[in-house]
């Protein structure tokens, strides 16, 4: 807000009102966004794909990333992104940044993978994955002021931190991270995201909160995907995501999703919620063959009828969530977005081939920021 004093005899123009001798500048008074809004952020667009191996018959597949498919070259071309399949360099980093802040996001959770599987920590083999690489991007960029970031810790299978210790080493890594000028806190807490529940343990995540302190943070304010106890150490709950339906290749609307995920809005005053709300969710390109892996990923239900108005109708709602139920909420009012490019997937915000002008993420920044 700026004020400005004039003289009696001072003009009105566009823009400004005057009031009792003094001028309000509207231009200069920002509308404060609905909520402080994020998005997962999948980096399986950098290293190398599995089948780029020089054969003729995988000439589609070189120089692409270790997500890229088949799939995804042929009948999902419509998802290339518009700078393409990649995006491992510091330049399209900072333009990610400029684009997610110029449309109202505000942070991105950035998927974090352990190495070993169900063994101690093996530092080499987390600095060296590629899935790591966007995240060190964006802490270097540039303008990475405009935003924040925080983790989600993907410990779902061949990524599983298993026991005391190991969670003990993984505290003392991503303490390290934590003190990143533009690391995403919660009332001054760390904001750490557990993708599965059954991977942390009560005594885990004591061992967190104590290398936090020691670290000179008031601990860590660890959020968990799904069903979670505050007594077990879950300070907070969301989601990634919440798929009604596994097992099978199924077509469904996109109404169907949206409801799905509304029901898991849901927080207390001492366990308070972050939701979630989903672009959408239509895995194919990775299941069956042609899909990741020699026979593909297991298969879902797939959702179709998303446009920008209904997905604008979802976000208006959960504002509207947010609005009746500020106790459930954290007091920054943190929300998520899955994703901002989950491609394979299907939930992804990024600019691509079907909507090269970004439609979705215009709706965004008409929900988040009026404008």
């Amino acid at each position: 807000m700026r004020r400005v004093k004039v003289c009696a005899k001072a003009v009105l123009s566009v823009g400004l009102l005057v009031l009792a001798g003094w001028v309000w500048d509207a231009e200069a008074q920002e509308a404060k966004p609905s909520m402080k809004l994020g998005a997962y952020y999948f980096a399986g667009w950098a290293g190398k794909s599995q089948f780029d191996d020089g054969k003729p018959e995988n000439a589609w597949a070189k120089g692409m990333p270790t997500h890229f498919t088949r799939k995804l070259a042929t009948e999902f071309a419509d998802r290339t992104p518009v700078w393409g399949w990649r995006d491992d360099t510091p330049e399209l980093m900072e333009r990610q940044i400029n684009l997610a802040a110029d449309h109202g996001i505000a942070f991105f959770s950035f998927c974090w993978y352990w190495h070993d599987n169900k063994g101690p920590i093996n530092v080499k083999a987390i600095d060296d994955d590629s899935k790591h690489l966007p995240m060190r991007l964006f802490m270097q960029a540039k303008n990475n002021a405009r935003m924040e970031f925080c983790l989600l810790v993907a410990n779902h299978g061949g990524f599983e931190i298993v026991g005391p210790e190991a969670w003990k080493q993984a505290a003392d890594y991503w303490m390290t991270l934590f003190k990143h000028p533009r690391y995403l806190r919660v009332e001054g807490k760390p904001l750490l995201v557990i993708f599965s529940p059954r991977g942390a343990n009560k005594e885990g995540l004591a061992c967190l909160q104590e290398a936090a302190r020691k670290a000179g943070f008031p601990g860590v304010a660890v959020a968990c995907c799904g069903n979670s106890k505050l007594e077990d150490g879950y300070l907070l709950r969301t989601r990634y995501n919440a798929v009604p339906g596994w097992g099978k290749s199924e077509k469904h609307q996109y109404k169907e999703l949206v409801e799905a995920h509304v029901r898991t809005w849901s927080g207390t005053p001492e366990q308070r919620c972050i939701p979630v709300a989903t672009v959408g969710w239509d895995r194919r390109p990775w299941e069956g063959p042609g899909g990741l892996g020699p026979k593909g990923s297991q298969v879902s239900w797939y959702f179709e009828g998303k446009t920008p108005q209904t997905f604008g109708d979802f976000l208006q709602h959960m504002v509207q969530w947010m609005d009746a139920n500020p106790e459930q909420l954290t007091k920054d009012r943190l929300a998520l977005i899955y994703a901002w490019n989950e491609i394979g997937e299907g939930g992804w915000l990024v600019p691509c081939r079907a909507d090269p002008d970004g439609a979705y993420l215009k709706t965004i920044r008409r929900v988040v920021l009026g404008k």
